[in-house]
């Protein structure tokens, strides 16, 4: 009842609102077209092929002295982190999804590897919100490094996580021993290889058509939810649970001015961070912790993306929500802790080897330059990659009859 009444309530704000919901759809779509799709592509293309070549069976040999006693997961969640890290959410759970079909997770390691392996991507911290809305390229090393230096601090923790029915379901084979692990490795590799008999052409297409389809449903999301952020704000639902949190928020000593931003920011991060850096009233100490605090909450959009690909396997969703939480809460402490001897120490230094590293004063840095490389040209590349994917789909057709 409480689901139908909501979608009937949706559906009466969209005939009501038409030209809010077109703009937010459009908002959203524009999103998808020009970043997220051409960003996440590559990424998710070239780990669908990693994964049937065995690569990250070899990967995982050599990592599994550093994952199983940091974080209690196989060798090959390093690759699942190192390939969420670059790519952002939601390839984690993605990858996550993957190797559990294949059996190389069991489950309770599948919810502990997608609980730490969320993130966002350094061109969304550096060059959206450093640069694009806060205009501040410093502020970008500061949240890069409390966003995934709090995730890490996530996965230490549930590393504790599901020991009691995992002790239960303990039934694991027999590992290969070999006193040379590369030997071990190579072979791990090749019997994976073997296992797959398609050819190489199978692999590239199957590895095309899973990440389009993956990035469909992930555009759906963010059109909906963009659609979702702007009806609530219309109907004043957002100011209303932002008198709530004003004061919780003066409570903490934060400017009730953010509170807006902040319920926004649950359900879309993108439209919270741009909002938080517009929020009058507000220190840049203030607003840097609350848009540490979303970008590690991740979002309602992001989260319903994640929860969609993990209802096709066993994996539970609820440790990974739980896992958001405490991401959110570490962010935001070590936001206020690395303020000082990070943000003001690179403000103030005259040395900003550092930040010129970085960022060179000419392009605004590597990640502003990628990001305006997406702005013009990331549509083209969506539209030319969906235009091959149908061109695929149409070949396979033509196959089956």
């Amino acid at each position: 009842m409480l689901f139908a009444l909501i979608a009937v309530i949706m559906a009466a704000a969209l005939i009501l609102m038409p030209q809010e919901a077109f703009e937010a759809s459009v908002r959203g779509l524009n999103i998808w077209l020009e970043i997220v799709f051409p960003s996440l592509l590559p990424f998710l293309i070239i780990a669908e092929m990693l994964i049937a070549f065995g690569v990250v069976k070899l990967l995982g040999v050599f990592l599994e002295p550093l994952m199983r006693p940091l974080f209690k997961v196989p060798g090959v969640g390093g690759f699942v982190w190192a390939m969420g890290l670059a790519s952002g959410n939601p390839s984690g759970a993605k990858l996550t999804a993957r190797l559990r079909d294949e059996g190389q997770l069991s489950r309770i390691e599948a919810e502990r590897l997608v609980s730490f392996t969320s993130s966002s991507n350094p061109l969304f911290i550096f060059g959206a919100v450093s640069i694009g809305f806060f205009n501040n390229a410093k502020l970008g090393i500061l949240l890069g490094l409390t966003h995934y230096a709090a995730n890490i601090f996530v996965g230490l923790v549930m590393r504790f996580y599901g020991r009691n029915e995992e002790k239960k379901n303990l039934n694991r084979s027999k590992k290969d021993t070999s006193i040379f692990p590369i030997m071990t490795a190579l072979k791990s590799m090749h019997r994976t290889r073997l296992n797959d008999q398609r050819p190489f052409g199978k692999i590239l297409g199957d590895a095309v058509n899973s990440s389009i389809q993956t990035l469909l449903m992930i555009g759906g999301f963010i059109i909906i939810f963009s659609v979702i952020n702007k009806l609530l704000f219309h109907l004043h639902i957002t100011s209303f649970f932002a008198s709530i949190f004003s004061s919780l928020f003066h409570t903490l000593h934060l400017p009730s001015t953010l509170s807006i931003p902040f319920i926004s920011g649950l359900f879309e991060i993108t439209l919270g961070s741009q909002l938080t850096s517009q929020a009058g009233g507000a220190t840049l100490l203030t607003q840097a912790i609350i848009v540490s605090a979303l970008l590690a909450f991740g979002g309602f959009s992001i989260q319903a993306q994640v929860a969609s690909i993990l209802a096709e396997t066993d994996i539970r969703f609820k440790p990974f929500f739980l896992a958001r939480l405490i991401h959110t809460f570490f962010a935001a402490i070590l936001t206020l802790i690395l303020w000082k001897p990070v943000y003001l120490r690179l403000s103030t230094s005259e040395n900003t080897s550092i930040t010129e590293f970085v960022f060179s004063m000419e392009t605004q840095g590597l990640s502003s330059t990628i990001f305006s490389f997406f702005l013009n040209y990331g549509a083209l590349i969506t539209i030319l990659s969906l235009a091959g994917y149908t061109l695929l789909l149409y070949i396979q057709y033509r196959k089956s009859i």
